[in-house]
């Protein structure tokens, strides 16, 4: 673990937290969660405690629960979310925009901690640090028991990229921009780094909500969407998210459902680009014709969480043209905190909304 993330011995602010902080801890497949109580922190000097407003159930934390992704336990799951800061350490952190944090301040915060040290970091990869560090993934008590967004509050530790939002947003907007919105942002932005987006054809594999971000932002690049979905009434949700019929072949095609990873690299035109983002919990290996790609020159990346600045850039397109698409709509179900283990198994339903909000204290 890189020194930055790290519990060392220098001087922490002690926060006591009147009522008490809640924390849903996992402990296991076929385990209820558990409620445990948190009466205070010990903040070190870059350290934030947030009070969540809202967390939403991702994918990921869906196959967490149902044992088809390994997890240390036991933990509070969770990492989309959005909250206020009601402490900091005795000197204080900063956004991503460098402004330094105040009590009072709404926010969201990046998946993952990095060292912002090391080389990966350094060329721009930071969710890929050396020591990097995952909220919602790790086993609580090395750096306490508020690590993930299914609780009250969360402790944000050194090396997170923080971002303010607009009062204006609702949380429903805002909770799954550290997830969704920005791997979306992310994936458009790795594309623009080889072509021009505008006026170009992008195809979209998956109408998750990964997916129908993508066709969001991609539309309001300029270019022509088109959104390929087994499910008909995700494939009409997707025209509200600006995708048509393009009737061209595809200059970008993302891949966010990771089941159509072989159709995405095989339908790209000559000189184009695939963008692979989704992640399935146990995937098929993917036979590749390396002939093909090479006499096509097209370009095959990898997408995986986001960078800072792609949170940031994120949280503008949502508080600017973002507002013409229905991101409110995405949250379909909100629930108490509390009823955390009846929203998971909702969320795993085939009928389940593009995401299920909780909601502390309600």
């Amino acid at each position: 673990m890189g020194t930055s993330l790290m519990r060392s011995a220098v001087p922490r602010t002690d926060v006591a937290l009147r009522p008490a902080a809640l924390a849903m801890v996992w402990l296991g497949p076929g385990h209820p969660h558990e409620t445990i109580a948190v009466p205070g922190v010990a903040l070190a000097d870059a350290e934030v405690l947030v009070a969540v407003e809202m967390s939403t159930i991702c994918d990921s934390d869906v196959d967490t629960v149902l044992g088809l992704r390994s997890a240390p336990t036991p933990l509070v799951l969770g990492h989309e979310s959005v909250g206020r800061v009601i402490a900091t350490g005795h000197v204080g952190a900063s956004a991503v925009d460098g402004t330094p944090l105040r009590i009072g301040d709404r926010v969201v915060w990046s998946a993952t901690v990095s060292c912002a040290n090391c080389e990966r970091c350094l060329r721009g990869t930071p969710q890929h640090c050396r020591s990097v560090a995952e909220y919602g993934h790790e086993r609580i008590g090395a750096h306490g028991d508020l690590t993930g967004a299914f609780g009250s509050h969360v402790q944000l530790r050194e090396g997170t990229a923080i971002v303010r939002v607009p009062e204006s947003l609702p949380a429903v907007v805002l909770a799954p921009a550290s997830g969704a919105t920005a791997t979306a942002w992310a994936a458009l932005a790795r594309a623009r780094r080889d072509r021009d987006v505008e006026g170009a054809a992008v195809r979209i594999y998956g109408a998750g909500l990964v997916g129908l971000s993508a066709a969001a932002i991609a539309t309001e690049f300029g270019a022509s969407v088109e959104v390929f979905d087994p499910d008909p009434s995700r494939r009409e949700l997707a025209s509200r998210y600006g995708a048509g019929s393009s009737g061209r072949v595809p200059d970008v095609v993302i891949e966010a459902s990771g089941r159509a990873v072989a159709e995405a690299i095989d339908a790209v035109d000559l000189g184009g680009t695939v963008l692979l983002t989704g992640r399935l919990p146990c995937p098929e290996p993917v036979a590749l014709d390396a002939d093909s790609i090479v006499r096509r020159m097209i370009t095959v990346s990898g997408v995986r969480d986001y960078s800072g600045i792609d949170l940031a850039e994120a949280v503008a397109f949502l508080a600017g043209r973002g507002r013409a698409y229905p991101f409110a709509e995405a949250v379909g179900d909100v629930r108490p905190l509390e009823e955390i283990d009846d929203a998971l198994r909702a969320a795993s339903a085939p009928d389940a909304p593009l995401r299920i909000g909780l909601i502390p204290g309600r």
